[in-house]
């Protein structure tokens, strides 16, 4: 039998600033070696490899290591969705730079959360896939519902491939609050599959440095056509 859950435990781990500052590195889903976790958080080597530790150790991140060098990720969707939660309540930082000021901008348009997509790019596609019947409404943190696979949207994107059963806890379909547009957009197996799909059509591509996707002419073109 086990009481309540211990919040003191991942919150002191993400309260740090470089172990912050690396969590939100690896929310794009994909895994970086400890040297640019280093670079990234600002600290030393040796300084980002304690800090690694104990995100292992509190279950936040996992490890692997390939040939000489260990590569770093979330530990799993739930951990990427903590970290966005904290995103939405933090105070913002001011920007101080055009460099800063463009990143935001980036960020604010079209990036990756985990393994999906997230932005503003995220919500003209939900909003036009509701509009077409294909997906019910979403609701921040609830599962979502696809109604159909069958419309023009739906097809050009794949949907049916994504409705398929797998042996999975994680829904086929869930509502992500975005933190920078304050309305849900697509998680869940649908809303990896969406993010892959769009960076196969090159619709989108990603960005080294950051977790933005720069939005490829072509994109912008299929994105006006259901806007």
């Amino acid at each position: 039998m086990h009481g309540d859950a211990d919040l003191a435990a991942p919150a002191r781990l993400m309260g740090e600033p470089a172990r912050a500052a690396m969590l939100v590195a690896l929310l794009d889903g994909r895994a970086l070696p400890a040297s640019d976790l280093a670079a990234i958080a600002g600290v030393k080597p040796p300084t980002a490899s304690a800090h690694l530790a104990q995100l292992v150790d509190g279950g936040l991140v996992t490890d692997r290591r390939i040939g000489r060098h260990r590569y770093f990720a979330l530990a799993g969707p739930e951990v990427a969705s903590a970290v966005e939660a904290l995103q939405r309540i933090a105070p913002r930082r001011e920007v101080a730079s055009y460099a800063q000021s463009a990143t935001a901008a980036r960020l604010a348009e079209a990036r990756s959360c985990y393994d999906h997509l997230a932005g503003r790019i995220s919500l003209q596609l939900a909003d036009a896939l509701v509009a077409e019947g294909a997906l019910a409404p979403l609701v921040a943190g609830e599962p979502g519902r696809i109604l159909a696979a069958d419309g023009a949207l739906a097809r050009r994107l794949g949907l049916e491939q994504a409705t398929t059963p797998v042996p999975s806890r994680r829904p086929a379909v869930r509502g992500c609050l975005d933190w920078t547009e304050r309305r849900p957009h697509i998680a869940g197996r649908l809303g990896a599959h969406l993010l892959d799909r769009l960076l196969a059509e090159g619709w989108v591509a990603r960005v080294p440095g950051d977790r933005s996707l720069r939005i490829s002419e072509a994109g912008r073109a299929a994105f006006a056509s259901f806007a």
